[in-house]
């Protein structure tokens, strides 16, 4: 089992660059990589961005939609993923999700909002 907590989310003003942090627990070892997802009311949730998570060296990805104004990163000491979203617009407010995937299982965090006011 793996638990997800999210954090970060909140009331942002457009170009701003508000930091989601992603807390793991549980079966952390067995992880090959984490990702953010991000989803909107009656839309699908869409893939964001996704990272190795125990490899020497970070493997990301990125959406087209996203890739360069945010960057996902990791730390492996504790235990957490990190998504930094720069210059944010209005078609970015969404609540955002982390993901993992353990022996077939997906595992999914609460979710954290993101409001970007134009």
């Amino acid at each position: 089992q793996v638990q997800l907590v999210e954090s970060g989310g909140g009331l942002v003003q457009s170009g701003g660059s508000p930091r989601l942090s992603c807390a793991a627990s549980g079966r952390i070892a067995s992880l090959n990589a984490m990702a953010w997802y991000r989803q909107t009311p009656g839309k699908e949730r869409e893939w964001i961005a996704s990272i190795s998570f125990r490899t020497t060296t970070n493997y990301a990805n990125y959406a087209d939609s996203v890739k360069g104004r945010f960057t996902i990163s990791r730390d492996g000491t504790k235990n957490t993923v990190y998504l930094q979203m720069n210059s944010l617009k209005p078609d970015d407010t969404a609540a955002h999700y982390c993901n993992t995937w353990l022996e077939h299982s997906a595992y999914w965090g609460q979710g954290t909002q993101v409001t970007v006011s134009s």
